[in-house]
């Protein structure tokens, strides 16, 4: 019996996990290793299916426990070092260009997130590994930044092992029941998305209202002027 057929009983092609399972099932280890590989450059495919479904079938011994989460590791690294490669040819001038287009943000905002990256990267870059809508897109300002690719590759590999040792291992576990992993890390990535809408507005109110205050002392100049008052 196939993947497939083992981990979709209701629904044997169905939708990223029936692909995820096709190539599981086609070509073991390195199956797993390419949809991670594809997830990081595509957030779209979700993580929270393909290594918990990867952990099911090392349940089932389709492949082996060790060999899913070495190919599902390195699929991580080598998706996040393209990502890392397209800001490296990206570039600091670009981005300063575009940052510069937006009508809320100062070119102060930027060079003070490049000092807080050369001063946290790496602990950024590590951690970031480990939170979902984070996990591929914190690869690009590393490479923006030019952090050296051995410690980005070093802290990309302990990161990933790490989250994808948990859903992994829970797909392993929870057996039949892997799809459950799913629904718990989409509410962490619901609530990763909603702290970062109200980063968002506070970041937007705080810079509007900085906007107003110099306008507003400069009529009150105007306004306490002696001829202003004839």
């Amino acid at each position: 019996m196939d993947l497939v057929t083992l981990a979709l009983p209701q629904e044997p092609a169905g939708g990223i996990a029936g692909w995820a399972a096709d190539l599981v099932d086609t070509m073991g280890g390195p199956g797993a290793g390419l949809a991670i590989a594809l997830e990081n450059l595509f957030p779209p495919l979700p993580s929270e299916v393909i290594l918990p479904l990867t952990g099911f079938a090392a349940g089932q011994g389709v492949i082996n426990l060790a060999s899913a989460l070495f190919w599902t590791t390195l699929g991580s690294v080598v998706g996040a070092a393209a990502l890392y490669w397209t800001g490296a040819l990206f570039g600091r001038e670009r981005l300063h260009a575009i940052w510069a287009r937006f009508p809320l943000v100062k070119g102060s905002d930027v060079e003070r997130t490049e000092l807080w990256f050369s001063k946290h990267g790496t602990k950024a870059v590590l951690l970031g590994r480990m939170v979902p809508i984070f996990r591929s897109l914190i690869s690009v300002p590393a490479g923006v930044e030019r952090m050296p690719l051995p410690i980005f590759l070093s802290l990309t590999a302990l990161g990933s092992l790490v989250w994808n040792s948990v859903l992994v291992m829970a797909g392993y576990w929870l057996g039949e029941q892997w799809d459950a992993v799913e629904t718990y890390v989409g509410l962490l990535s619901k609530a990763v998305l909603v702290l970062v809408l109200v980063a968002i507005v506070i970041y937007v109110t705080m810079r509007i209202r900085y906007r107003k205050q110099p306008q507003a002392r400069h009529q009150a100049r105007i306004a306490a002027r002696p001829d202003s008052r004839r």
